[in-house]
């Protein structure tokens, strides 16, 4: 193996190898073995995976290039320019959910929180029994988890960056007696500068922008930014490439960029990835192409206290409660920047303007729900529309989550509680988490977000019910492939980044295994 330099702290310029729509003059054609679309999680992984081992790699990435230098503790203007939609996209639904899509080089890596986990060894058993895939129980994803744990340097926070709201979070939960655990994250020197939303200014969070796209740099991959493509070209259906548009200043289009390649890779999220293969009129035999949308419904409580908090101060999401993982619910400490919390908080007038004068008393935590409600993305004139239904189960779910998540804060000193439920009071004691359950809590009153869109293109041996195969090779296509949370079969109830890398690791091992069919 090549000696890699160790991961670079900060980066002050775009590398070399990458172009911007700066560069491009005029229509651009290039030829490749493999064109990635896509350079998140998935795309960073297996464009890295691939180019290592000699093939000749472009990447096609419709967000900017920025550097760690352009990461600045700004939160507004990094939403604006590294979210999607400015992070406001929404599924349509009762109640809406508004979720966030990364929209840069690294994708979504770039603005996650840098959780670091594998796939529960009960999902891969779920997905191996029930989706019939072979090759992903735990001990023959174990290599795969391994390589990319290595790859992004895994490992638990330095205990000197950790904050007071994620000891306040373990405080509560000690005094409940539930279990929590420190967090795995993907960093090297963390400094806990809680910008890992916002771009990590400092390098230390090892997103695919400085982590994968860099190696497969090195190894002689493409990359081009700006780029948003348009469709995947095909012959009959053997697919040939892909065709897109440089993305100007303005957002409108620009010149023509064409790949023509021997494997075309879509990686650009469970939103996205379903709307190109539409668009490039792939029909799955299932019919289930866009269908199977899970989101790990997210609703954050703010939580007052007496004590000084300074929830900035410290790293993001340090521990994790999972008493009750089994129930499918994980709480954390999520703390948010004063704009963006007052924008999405239920409070309004007197009420918010006294939440926000105890911002720096205020824990924010958030809670996952691992959902049973499945939804769908459908493309409309070319462009993806979520439409999601939150399922009465899980809503009473959310309703229990929230209880308990409030009764803990109570136990770690907590003063008073806003809920994420429009017209429910404050609460002020634990005596009010306990009323929660007897309250009629409309779907339309929840305030719930996510960062975890998965399963429109789901793998399975089944074709009648699957869109891809168990390596995430389209059905009824040629040399097409899904690299991204798209291939999920069912919601995993983690952070899906390093499962989505490991997919990615093993989709590669497959594709060099079988260089052949690919030549």
């Amino acid at each position: 193996m090549v000696a890699l330099p160790r991961p670079a702290v900060r980066q002050d310029r775009i590398p070399a190898g990458v172009t911007t729509r700066d560069a491009i003059h005029g229509d651009l054609v290039l030829d490749a073995d493999v064109v990635v679309v896509g350079s998140g999680a998935g795309g960073a992984t297996i464009a890295a995976e691939l180019a290592e081992c000699g093939l000749d790699v472009v990447i096609v990435e419709e967000g900017r290039y920025y550097t760690t230098r352009d990461f600045t503790a700004d939160a507004s203007a990094a939403v604006r320019a590294l979210y999607r939609d400015g992070g406001a996209t929404m599924a349509i639904g009762d109640p809406p959910v508004l979720f966030q899509e990364g929209r840069a080089v690294g994708g979504s890596t770039v603005i996650n929180g840098g959780m670091s986990w594998r796939t529960p060894e009960r999902i891969l058993d779920r997905w191996w029994r029930e989706a019939a895939i072979d090759g992903v129980r735990a001990k023959d994803m174990e290599p795969y988890f391994a390589r990319v744990e290595k790859r992004i340097h895994v490992a638990y926070q330095d205990p000197e960056s950790i904050g007071q709201d994620n000891h306040l979070l373990k405080r509560g939960a000690d005094a409940m007696g539930w279990k929590v655990i420190p967090n795995l994250r993907n960093q090297v020197h963390c400094a806990g500068s809680n910008n890992c939303a916002f771009g990590c200014p400092t390098g230390a969070k090892q997103s695919a922008l400085v982590s994968y796209i860099p190696r497969a740099l090195h190894f002689g991959a493409r990359l081009l930014s700006d780029v948003k493509v348009d469709r995947v070209t095909m012959h009959g259906k053997r697919a040939t490439g892909i065709v897109g548009r440089v993305v100007g200043a303005d957002g409108r289009p620009g010149h023509r960029v064409s790949v023509r390649a021997k494997l075309v890779v879509a990686a650009c999220g469970a939103i996205q990835t379903p709307a190109l293969l539409a668009r490039s009129g792939v029909r799955s035999p299932s019919g289930r192409l866009g269908h199977n949308l899970s989101l790990h419904p997210n609703v954050k409580l703010t939580a007052v206290f007496d004590e000084p908090v300074r929830g900035w101060e410290g790293v993001h999401q340090a521990y994790q409660v999972r008493e009750f993982e089994g129930e499918g619910l994980l709480f954390a400490a999520v703390n948010i920047p004063p704009g963006i919390l007052a924008m999405t908080s239920h409070p309004r007038g007197p009420a918010l303007h006294a939440l926000m004068q105890d911002y720096d008393k205020t824990v924010v935590a958030g809670m996952l729900c691992e959902d049973t409600s499945t939804g769908r993305v459908r493309t409309i004139a070319g462009r993806p529309q979520a439409f999601y239904q939150l399922a009465e189960f899980d809503a009473q779910k959310l309703i229990r989550g929230v209880a308990l998540l409030a009764e803990l804060l109570f136990a770690a000193g907590a003063r008073r509680i806003a809920t994420p439920f429009a017209g429910v009071p404050e609460l002020t004691c634990a005596d009010d988490t306990r009323a929660l359950y007897a309250r009629s809590i409309p779907r339309k009153a929840m305030e719930v977000v996510t960062v975890h869109m998965m399963g429109t293109a789901a793998m399975g041996g089944d074709r009648a019910r699957a869109v891809t195969d168990g390596r995430g090779l389209v059905h009824d296509a040629e040399r097409l492939m899904v690299c991204d949370a798209s291939l999920f079969p069912t919601p995993i109830g983690v952070n899906p980044m390093e499962t989505i890398m490991a997919l990615a690791t093993r989709a590669a091992a497959h594709v060099l295994d079988n260089h052949q069919q690919f030549a």
